[in-house]
């Protein structure tokens, strides 16, 4: 199969790297969804020299590695006559990374260096402070997410059941006609990688073991909410709420987890509320739940919750990249799977997978107490929508995730 470009990545990152402000261009997201590979696509069309380096090495390397990298580029700008590409991966490894970059870009730029520079990294919590720290003002944020359904569609010719399943990592999808290798590729060179690599680099851990019960609870309870003192009573050796609390951030700020909180129109309230854990990529539930696609798309119950917990991990990559704020909202027995404030409108969502007798009736709760709330259901059908409620098929949300704003 011929290579696959993202393409919508890959004009962003183009323009950002043309014209001025000369900002360094930082991309940030999960491991193995396509950030190094558009990279070097990028640097395969560059019109002028091009450096790629990795930081992901056996043992980190130290800031003199850096420079040393830095100099490299600095060397090829006489006889070139033209920009140099410096493209850096995984850097968010090197210790002081931010402070050696701030150095050099500020070095380039008071010598009128033609020198561009791109950043990668697959750990939001420690690029996020770097660049906080040292580079305020001087980078432009990529954010790359797992493969959406028309990139799967168009390159692996995915339907949107199976879309919804195998989730998208592109790495996996050529395996999924052998499911079982399928899920030990999932289980073994992605969550193992992020669990070993990632997510104990970011911060001390004081307990590992019950970081990992904490991520499979996550997993067993997809778009749930569920109560930190009920995760408690489920986990072995399981500390404190704080600690449990800490631990979620930490799988969310690896890419893996999007806690959201409780829509209460009071922002005290929300930050104190029971969190409702979506996984930002189906491929993580279905390769640890032990269910064949069969098997779990004939399940009512269990194909309810993998459309529903797809919906959100959409939603919330879409306000990523459009700005606004996702939550839940549950009332006694009424409950809306999502509630987004996004550009001065509210809208509360439900979504129908095709379980026979639910109604949206949460729907019109949320609205009583908030009239200004616009009311959507995301279905599996085309069907007409109910009278004040928008209706928005399954397969063209995940097309056009906007659809919902009608």
């Amino acid at each position: 199969m011929s290579e696959f470009v993202r393409k919508d990545y890959f004009a962003r990152l183009k323009q950002g790297l043309t014209g001025r402000p000369n900002l360094i261009q930082v991309i940030v997201g999960p491991r193995q969804v396509g950030k190094t590979t558009l990279a070097l696509q990028l640097k395969k069309s560059w019109d002028g020299p091009s450096f790629y380096h990795s930081a992901d090495l056996p043992s980190a390397p130290d800031p003199f590695w850096l420079e040393e990298r830095w100099q490299e580029c600095r060397a090829s700008l006489p006889a070139a006559g033209r920009e140099c590409l410096l493209i850096l991966d995984e850097v968010q490894k090197i210790p002081r990374w931010s402070e050696v970059v701030k150095k050099m870009a500020d070095e380039d730029r008071i010598a009128r260096r033609a020198i561009r520079t791109v950043l990668l990294g697959s750990s939001s919590l420690l690029m996020q402070k770097g660049l906080i720290e040292s580079l305020a003002g001087r980078f432009e944020l990529h954010r790359h997410f797992h493969w959406s359904y028309g990139e799967c569609r168009e390159y692996f010719r995915l339907s949107l059941d199976e879309y919804l399943f195998f989730g998208g990592y592109p790495g996996a999808l050529p395996l999924r006609g052998d499911e079982a290798r399928w899920g030990r590729y999932v289980r073994d060179s992605l969550i193992e990688s992020v669990l070993g690599k990632d997510v104990l680099l970011m911060a001390p851990v004081a307990k590992p073991a019950l970081l990992r019960q904490v991520f499979s609870l996550c997993l067993a309870h997809p778009a749930e909410i569920i109560s930190y003192q009920k995760m408690i009573g489920q986990l072995r050796d399981a500390g404190n709420t704080v600690t449990v609390a800490s631990y979620i951030r930490l799988l969310a700020d690896a890419f893996l987890f999007a806690p959201l909180e409780r829509y209460s129109g009071s922002r005290v309230r929300q930050r104190g509320s029971i969190p409702k854990i979506v996984v930002l990529d189906n491929s993580l539930l279905a390769a640890t739940s032990g269910r064949a696609f069969a098997e779990t798309r004939s399940d009512p119950s269990a194909w309810g919750r993998i459309v529903e917990n797809a919906v959100g991990a959409k939603l919330h990559e879409w306000l990523q990249e459009r700005g606004g704020r996702l939550f839940y909202w549950r009332q006694r027995q009424d409950e809306a799977d999502y509630v987004l404030e996004v550009g001065g409108r509210l809208l509360a969502l439900e979504v129908k997978s095709g379980v026979p007798g639910k109604s949206p009736n949460g729907l019109r709760q949320f609205a009583n107490s908030h009239p200004r709330a616009e009311k959507v259901l995301i279905s599996q059908s085309s069907e007409a929508g109910t009278a004040g409620i928008r209706r928005v098929a399954l397969d063209e949300f995940f097309l056009d995730p906007g659809s919902i704003m009608g």
